[in-house]
């Protein structure tokens, strides 16, 4: 059981390590945080940011990337 544990939690540290790296070298270029559907509403001494696209985007991505994780590790 602990010896599971340790691999599930090895798979996850390097895939965190992965998406760390991939955020540092291309995160200038990703239009994440600017897509069509994010809500801005600038007022006077106030803005109010809602980005929605951005987060049904990173939530679909993280739902695909969970579900191999673990269609692999059940092999």
């Amino acid at each position: 059981m602990l010896g599971e544990i340790g691999r599930i939690l090895m798979v996850a540290g390097a895939v965190l390590f992965l998406l760390g790296a991939l955020l540092a070298l291309f995160g200038t270029h990703l239009p994440l945080g600017r897509l069509p559907g994010d809500i801005v509403i600038r007022r006077e001494h106030t803005v109010f940011y809602f980005p929605l696209t951005t987060s049904l985007l990173v939530s679909l991505f993280l739902t695909l990337l969970l579900f191999l994780l673990q269609f692999l590790l059940r092999r």
